[in-house]
Order: C-alpha cells, then sequence, then structure tokens
C-alpha cells in the first residue's frame, strides 16, 4: 500500500470514530459543561471540523477554506473561535449541531479530494507552517498531526458525554 492510499484509509477511519462517538446527543447534551476543565461536546466536534478545514485548505494547500468560501456563514458556530486560548468560545458558542455536521461531511470530503490528488512525493513537500507552531515542515507531518487532533478530540466528546452519564466510545 502506497503512503497516500494509507493516509486516505486513516482520515477516513479518524472521521468516522469521530461521528460514531458523537452519536445523536442534544442539543442540551452537546453544550453540557460543568467545570473548568470540561469543553461542551459541540464545541470540541465544531473546533475540530474548522481546524480541519482551516490547516488543509489554508495552511497546507494556500487556499481558501470551505468556512471561508462556500460554507461562509453557515457552518453551525454562532461567533468564530478566536485564534489561540479557545476555551472561553468553547463556554459560550452556540453549537447548531446538525449545521455543523454538514460542514464536517463537507470538510471531510474535500480532505479526502485533496489527499486523493496527491503523489507520495508531495507528502515530502516542505513549508513554513506558521501559524501553526511547527515551523518549517512536510506536509506529511501537518498531516499525521491533523489526524492525530480528530482522534484526540474524538476522546475529549467521549470523556464529555461520559460525564453526562451517556455512552463515550460506541461499542
Amino acid at each position: 500500500m502506497d503512503a497516500v492510499t494509507l493516509l486516505r484509509q486513516q482520515y477516513a477511519q479518524a472521521h468516522d470514530w469521530l461521528e460514531s462517538t458523537l452519536g445523536q446527543m442534544s442539543d442540551e447534551q452537546s453544550h453540557w459543561c460543568d467545570s473548568d476543565g470540561v469543553f461542551p461536546a459541540g464545541a470540541h466536534y465544531a473546533h475540530t471540523a474548522m481546524s480541519e478545514d482551516v490547516i488543509l485548505n489554508m495552511v497546507v494547500r494556500g487556499a481558501q477554506p470551505l468556512l471561508m468560501g462556500s460554507w461562509a456563514g453557515r457552518i453551525g458556530v454562532s461567533e468564530p473561535p478566536p485564534d489561540g486560548d479557545w476555551s472561553g468560545w468553547a463556554r459560550t458558542v452556540n453549537v447548531d449541531m446538525d449545521q455543523v455536521r454538514e460542514y464536517a461531511k463537507a470538510v471531510y470530503a474535500e480532505t479526502d479530494s485533496y489527499l486523493a490528488s496527491l503523489a507520495a512525493a508531495d507528502l515530502d513537500r516542505e513549508f513554513d507552517s506558521s501559524p501553526l507552531p511547527f515551523g518549517v515542515t512536510s506536509v506529511a507531518t501537518v498531516l499525521n498531526i491533523l489526524c492525530g487532533h480528530i482522534y484526540m478530540h474524538a476522546g475529549e466528546i467521549s470523556t464529555v458525554k461520559g460525564l453526562q452519564g451517556l455512552q463515550g466510545y460506541p461499542t
């Protein structure tokens, strides 16, 4: 198996895991938080989709992210997150889960389309990853970190669901 095919499979699995972990949550459940260290599941989900869109499209590709183009104003969040620390935003943002799910599907399709367009040599391309803290790095490195980011937030969502007495990870 070549590296690009592997990456496409990894992203498809990460997206499926995130969606399965999220499952069906009410608005109340998706906005729930009860302590300083807990952010709502809906905010984690929206952050994950927006991060993938912006990092992959704007930072890696140098293209316009969906949230600034065809999805502008309709990604399902009441306000954009700030740069850097998003903890305050996570606690106050209103997330329309149905709308974010539609946006996330579009992001996943855009990601797969981009990955399918790559040749193995494209993964070695180095670029300045600003505003990310990785400096000059390769496309492969950023894609690897971004895929891990999806799993990390699936874990956070699972924890938030568990704290509410809901099933976290799918069985």
